[in-house]
């Protein structure tokens, strides 16, 4: 993971709940920042880092995702006092999504994914319960006529709440029946097949690795930041352990 420093505010993109920005990095590149003082704070961050780099793994494209050290003192030349409220209330490290100029919105009715692609997608979201892939709100782009998955700050929602995690994460997804690419998703049981063997618990864990510790830790059952990591890996381990409920109610819904 490249760390870059945030150099300019360019503007908000007001469409995102956690109101994101585009902002210039040192490197001169433009990225969507993610503000680890916005909405539920950190574990959206956790969310995006750790389900976009598992798309990755199993080869679903995801923009470059990078840390960001935002300076607090950015927000002076911001005249919107909810702007710098936020600017402010980041400080530190954050997170960021390549931006991807002249990318569009999908649009179900006029892109068409092939199957295999669309059936990885809904498998994928289904493994990491996520809630935020609807027709309402696609979370995907296409750019240079790609599909490209962007926005998991609101996947892995067991880590609202760690009670009983790991009796959890053998729980089907039942909203997985609101996908919005679920009426392509004509292979998913070869998506299962191939996609829960591409994500060892090495795979898993590097991944995890990759959360800064400022980000774990807090008002949470666990007696150190190593325990809070590890229970994030043996959540996911444990999710892809056959039987896969997740996996058997996205058949079943598309049935």
């Amino acid at each position: 993971m490249r760390t870059i420093t945030a150099t300019r505010y360019v503007t908000p993109l007001r469409e995102g709940g956690s109101l994101p920005a585009i902002v210039e990095g040192d490197d001169a590149g433009l990225y969507v920042l993610k503000f680890r003082g916005a909405g539920q704070g950190p574990k959206a961050l956790v969310a995006e880092l750790v389900a976009g780099e598992l798309a990755r793994a199993i080869g679903l494209p995801v923009p470059e995702i990078v840390f960001v050290e935002l300076d607090p003192d950015l927000a002076r030349t911001e005249p919107d006092p909810e702007i710098q409220h936020l600017i402010r209330a980041s400080g530190g490290l954050n997170l960021a999504l390549d931006y991807l100029p002249g990318s569009i919105t999908f649009d179900p009715v006029v892109d068409q994914p092939d199957a295999a692609l669309a059936s990885a997608v809904v498998w994928f979201d289904a493994f990491t319960s996520n809630v935020d892939r609807t027709p309402r709100n696609t979370n995907l782009l296409v750019w240079h006529r790609k599909l490209w998955l962007i926005d998991h700050g609101a996947a892995l929602y067991f880590h609202h709440a760690w009670d009983g995690y790991l009796a959890r994460a053998a729980d089907p997804f039942a909203r997985i029946k609101d996908h919005v690419l679920l009426s392509y998703a004509t292979q998913l049981r070869e998506a299962d097949e191939r996609l829960a063997a591409l994500l060892s618990r090495d795979a898993i864990e590097r991944i995890v690795a990759t959360i800064p510790d400022d980000w774990l830790g807090g008002d949470v059952p666990f007696a150190s930041v190593a325990e809070h990591r590890e229970a994030y890996a043996s959540y996911l381990c444990r999710r892809l352990e056959a039987p896969r409920a997740f996996a058997e109610e996205a058949l079943r819904a598309r049935v």
